[in-house]
């Protein structure tokens, strides 16, 4: 699970903002085939963000659920205690299951971001108060107070709730717990959920803390759906199963997202005369911030950019431009004061009065600091009074939603994308990249006033060719992937070698089986397929299924095992694995021995690690000869890559056809 930890943290570290992209929200979508939440459409109805289509399918099962089993819509929320975004969305699903009552039930799913220290610590007491029946008092005792999370105050809220005290310090020990964590952020990353808050609304994806007419639309749309259901004669309590019973299992892959994040966007990003900055025109290096006054991220990145500012001094040139997001209800006045106070000559000033007092940002605040600032305080209330600086926040805005800067804070260095808090160093790695191609570009006798310009034409020239046509994103690169001791079926020495990463508990991975006995039947001696295991965190039943595959394994039979287990998905306790053993012939007594000591448990482990560093996070995934194929796909898709590599083999003839 380390990577997934790794990738959480850079995701929820240095992205900010709504709409998928946020400290507490997923990062862009990867979805080739369907539209993402961001992405625009031309029939998305004014004012409204159009939702990916795609229905997930999210279990519910084992988590704490507010509401009634016969209600028409789920949603199902992944949330962190220490997360302001999601407090903020916790008061909005509080209004909207007052304003659906009965018909909306909601799930919670725990989703501790690892740089939160004291998610997980709330995540735990807020479970261990459900084994009392008091889960949601504690859940909004979470969030009423999310300052104050350390342990003291959470054995107070324990104590407010009149808990069995003795009980519930036992229960904050119960391993079952971290279990359910690891199961939930297992989940949540498999369904490309990895911020905080994340929704599934009958299964179809919504990110980030957005305003509650966003949620209405889409539970308005789905409760048509599903009453059309109820109508159709389908009992309300199977309403969700039935809506996302074929759902798909996990979001685009992994590898496309990190390759997203490891080439970030070039953009040419203007400069406004009128825009407030600091640093001279003609520097070596032109960083574009777009920023939210409200926004707690934005605020954090201040100190950076002062030491940014001292350490570059007229090499580098910030210029600050406006992004306030729809739900910071105080980020647009504040920065209509921000310009106001340019105005006056001193918006750096104000930008740092603002930032220092995020929580009091109404209009008797502004004219405060204002006052405080010597600013003319007549001629500031008159600017905010006649909204002359509307219009030119609005323009940024519009700007920033033009290259992609949909949330905060997201900066241009030299047109090169770079979003969120991120610490010095790592903003000192990419400016010190652009101050050598400036002097690169003074030697050759570009002159100073022209080298924002020069560089970022040659920064988007060189910038990393964009996705193929039709918006499919390019083939991930080959990788080395080792058979080692997998179980492997067809010769040693065939030219093309499938890995396949599994999970016995996964229906698409069943779903698979007939093309791999198509593949095995038209291709024969020259395609072998080696079998490693993956099984995800909530699929209970899976290790044990694999470990099972393992001891069969040991008795030649793995290959039988695996057929069994894929045929009776639904029946992989232990008596049942112990029942295809006898039916296999299995010396039943070795196998037994063989799960009760866990001796497969290091393979498995090793198995699905290898799977995490290749980016297989979801199952099945394949590798061809190292070329990555995602998902149950049909048998022209394994046919294509098949038969490219059978061409690069050395001419070998592909398919033989019967």
């Amino acid at each position: 699970m380390k990577p997934n930890v790794i990738v959480a943290l850079i995701v929820g570290l240095v992205l900010g903002f709504l709409g998928g992209r946020v400290v507490s929200g997923p990062s862009k979508s990867t979805d080739s085939a369907a539209p993402t939440a961001n992405a625009p459409t031309a029939k998305a109805p004014a004012g409204r963000r159009p939702v990916d289509p795609t229905v997930f399918k999210v279990p519910i099962e084992g988590s704490p659920v507010k509401g009634s089993p016969e209600a028409l819509v789920t949603l199902v929320e992944f949330s962190d205690y220490e997360c302001p975004f999601c407090s903020r969305a916790d008061v909005t699903v509080r209004k909207l299951q007052e304003q659906y009552g009965s018909k909306l039930r909601v799930v919670m799913k725990q989703n501790p971001l690892s740089f939160h220290p004291r998610a997980k610590p709330a995540a735990i007491a807020a479970m261990a108060a459900g084994e009392q029946g008091k889960y949601w008092e504690y859940h909004e005792k979470l969030f009423t107070n999310q300052k104050q999370l350390d342990d003291a105050s959470l054995e107070k809220y324990a104590k407010d709730l009149d808990l069995d005290m003795a009980k519930w310090k036992a229960d904050l020990a119960n391993p079952k717990f971290q279990d359910t964590i690891t199961r939930d952020q297992a989940l949540a990353s498999q369904l490309g959920a990895s911020g905080t808050p994340a929704f599934f609304i009958n299964g179809r994806f919504l990110s980030g803390a957005q305003p509650i007419d966003n949620f209405k639309a889409l539970i308005d749309e789905e409760m048509g759906k599903a009453e059309a259901l109820v109508k159709g004669g389908v009992s309300a309590s199977q309403v969700y199963a039935k809506i996302i019973e074929k759902g798909a299992e996990k979001a685009a892959p992994k590898q496309q997202a990190q390759q997203q994040q490891q080439a970030p966007a070039v953009r040419k990003v203007d400069v406004p005369d009128d825009s407030p900055s600091f640093g001279p025109t003609n520097a070596k290096v032109t960083i574009v911030e777009f920023s939210d006054f409200e926004c707690p991220f934005c605020s954090r990145v201040t100190p950076t950019l002062t030491k940014i500012k001292e350490q570059y001094g007229k090499d580098v040139r910030v210029v600050f431009r406006h992004q306030p997001l729809p739900f910071h209800a105080n980020a647009k006045p504040a920065a209509e004061a921000s310009m106001a106070a340019h105005e006056q000559g001193k918006f750096w000033e104000m930008h740092d009065k603002l930032f220092s007092n995020q929580k009091a940002l109404d209009r008797a605040s502004l004219e405060k600091y204002a006052q405080e600032l010597g600013l003319n305080v007549g001629k500031f209330k008159a600017a905010l009074d006649s909204g002359k600086y509307k219009a030119k926040v609005e323009a940024d805005m519009a700007a920033g939603a033009a290259v992609g800067a949909n949330g905060t804070p997201t900066f241009f260095i030299n047109g090169r994308e770079f979003v969120g808090a991120q610490p010095f160093e790592s903003f000192k790695k990419v400016i010190d990249e652009e101050i050598a191609k400036a002097d690169e570009l003074l030697k050759a006798g570009t002159k100073p006033e022209e080298l924002y310009s020069k560089i970022l034409a040659k920064n988007i020239a060189s910038a990393p060719a964009p996705a193929a046509p039709g918006g499919a994103p390019a083939e991930p690169p080959v990788q080395k992937v080792d058979v080692g001791n997998a179980p492997v079926k067809g010769p040693k020495n065939a030219p093309i070698t499938i890995v396949a990463f599994s999970d016995f508990e996964c229906p698409f991975c069943s779903r698979v089986l007939p093309t791999l006995k198509q593949i095995e039947e038209q291709y024969g001696n020259k395609v072998k397929v080696a079998f490693k295991n993956q099984p995800l965190p909530f699929h209970a039943n899976a290790k044990p299924a694999a470990a099972a595959a393992l001891a069969a394994h040991e008795q030649g039979k793995f290959w039988e095992m695996h057929d069994k287990l894929f045929a009776n998905q639904r029946a992989l306790d232990r008596a049942s694995l112990e029942k295809y053993a006898q039916e296999l012939g299995l010396n039943v007594d070795k196998f037994k021995a063989a799960l009760d000591s866990n001796k497969f448990a290091a393979q498995i482990d090793a198995d699905a690690a290898e799977g995490q560093r290749l980016g297989a996070s979801g199952t099945p995934t394949f590798f061809i000869n190292g070329r990555t194929l995602v998902g149950a796909q049909p048998f022209d898709a394994f046919k294509r890559v098949i038969d490219e590599e059978l061409k690069k083999a050395g001419g070998a003839v592909a398919a033989d056809t019967k």
